[in-house]
């Protein structure tokens, strides 16, 4: 089960709405779902939510961590909390900002790299692992890598950011799953695309019936009278 689920972000007004703290807009959600309260705890370096008894059946406690060491630094509140708890790799899930996906698109998988995602990468060494679980929030690629850092810190055009609330939304349906452990139900509600529109079937209407031929036979215009 997933006992620790991170949203990676910046701290402070000015990048809070930008596309790097996409991870932090999930946490919020989450927290909202499970009526949880986060709040700073210096001796993690963010803020946080302990969740008891989140799901019926669900013994917990669950716990929502929002870092507040600036995205490079991530590392060093997920580290303290879960060395402090005794928490395992895989029974932690980051969310975080992914240029590699589109607006709009959401993965879930398993360890891996950090594809130059720099709180990714200070997590996998405090852990000293990179086997924890990852929920990846597209918000697209500006086309040079030379514009990426000047990207992810600008808040994105009210229609992209339409489409990260989609996927958040959409992800979101996963949370009690995650929580269970169940990680193959998990990831086919992340994955499931939405249904394509049916085209509408075409009618062709039935051929009318044929005139009856006339029972007399006409004259032959060429014959005598």
């Amino acid at each position: 089960m997933i006992r620790l689920i991170v949203g990676l972000g910046n701290p402070g007004p000015e990048y809070a709405d930008t596309r790097h703290n996409a991870g932090f807009w999930w946490v919020d959600d989450a927290a909202r779902r499970l009526k949880a309260l986060l709040s700073t705890d210096k001796a993690y370096f963010g803020e946080v939510a302990r969740v008891n008894a989140p799901l019926s059946g669900l013994a917990g406690p669950v716990w929502l961590l929002k870092p507040q060491t600036f995205m490079n630094l991530s590392g060093k509140s997920v580290g303290a909390l879960a060395r402090f708890f005794k928490l395992d790799p895989a029974e932690i899930l980051v969310v975080h900002d992914e240029l590699d996906l589109l607006p709009g698109q959401v993965k879930l998988k398993q360890g891996g790299g950090s594809a130059g995602h720099n709180g990714l990468k200070d997590i996998s060494a405090q852990l000293g692992s990179p086997h924890y679980w990852r929920l990846r929030l597209g918000i697209g690629h500006p086309g040079d890598r030379t514009e990426v850092a000047a990207y992810v810190l600008r808040k994105p055009p009210a229609a992209e950011r339409a489409l990260v609330e989609q996927a958040l939304s959409k992800s979101l349906d996963a949370l009690e799953p995650l929580l269970r452990g169940e990680m193959d139900k998990a990831s086919r509600l992340v994955h499931a695309q939405p249904p394509r529109p049916q085209t509408p079937k075409v009618t062709t209407p039935p051929a009318s019936p044929a005139s009856p031929a006339s029972s007399s036979t006409p004259s032959d215009p060429s014959s005598g009278g």
